[in-house]
């Protein structure tokens, strides 16, 4: 049995962990919110921008373009968006989960595919199982700009555009709620699952023509599908954290409660022994 002092620091390393583990909720808590009006923001660009590229592709004035066609698929591009920190609960093992079994129902050869992972967790799952990686980004502020990921996702399109790739996916959390979040996997490209059913198309007036307005439209529409995904992922990064951090912090307050019941009770069996010997000592005196 544990000492009165074993568990007596064990009930105060307890609560020096709850305190962090509460600091990070309240920290993630406010993450959560900034990060979740970021993402609500950039909804009306992207559903304008689709409006116009809807407008275009399928309003039947013969403007083309190799990023709305499908082509034979060689090799496919999969960019999955994790976190470079842990401590977020199941935010990183659902996605590279959804992305592995994809990658191994899919491919039998590593020629097959190319991963760009966004944040540490994802580069290293990458790297320990051996997938390719095309190119990496990590170190992301938890509020992104679209400048920093511009790059990486002009790139991504690029390897479509110079048909390196034939397709490309991404696969990221989807944030519903503060408790809940869903894995998602979209296809980024080729652009052939633009929905124009039920829709009316806005009638626009081009110039200098719709293939020019969509060889400049067409990859920006691209890579903000990829920019809307990561604030959708920051989002539910900073909302699996604080839920991961809350359930910490309960069950810190369960142990040092059951600590505590052992503290008393061991403190009253010292205490019941040392009045056993008293009354012993005196009993032998007698």
């Amino acid at each position: 049995m544990a000492s009165l002092r074993d568990i007596k620091n064990r009930i105060n390393s307890t609560k020096s962990t709850q305190k962090i583990t509460k600091a990070m909720e309240m920290v993630s808590a406010s993450k959560l919110n900034k990060a979740e009006q970021n993402a609500k923001a950039f909804v009306p660009y992207m559903e304008k921008i689709q409006d116009v590229v809807s407008s275009i592709a399928g309003g039947n004035t013969g403007a083309d373009h190799p990023m709305l066609q499908s082509r034979p698929v060689k090799k496919t591009g999969y960019i999955v968006i994790t976190s470079d920190r842990g401590l977020a609960g199941p935010y990183n093992s659902n996605v590279l989960r959804a992305l592995y079994q994809k990658v191994q129902s899919n491919h039998s050869s590593a020629d097959e595919y190319t991963v760009i992972p966004i944040g540490k967790i994802g580069r290293d799952f990458c790297k320990k199982n051996g997938m390719p990686i095309a190119k990496e980004v990590t170190g992301l502020p938890d509020q992104p700009d679209f400048a920093e990921i511009k790059e990486i996702a002009s790139y991504a399109v690029d390897l479509f555009g110079d048909e390196e790739i034939d397709e490309l996916n991404i696969f990221y959390n989807h944030f519903i709620s503060a408790i809940s979040q869903k894995v998602t996997e979209q296809k980024v490209l080729p652009l052939t699952d633009i929905d124009t059913e039920g829709q009316k198309l806005t009638s626009y007036e081009y110039e200098p023509d719709e293939e020019q307005i969509l060889k400049t439209l067409l990859p920006q529409y691209a890579e903000s599908i990829v920019y809307g995904a990561l604030l959708d992922g920051k989002a539910s990064e900073h909302a699996s954290r604080m839920t991961a951090m809350r359930s910490a912090t309960d069950n810190a307050d369960e142990l040092i409660d059951d600590l505590t019941l052992s503290y008393n009770r061991a403190r009253q069996a010292a205490i019941t022994q040392e009045i056993s010997e008293i009354s012993a000592g005196a009993a032998a005196l007698e």
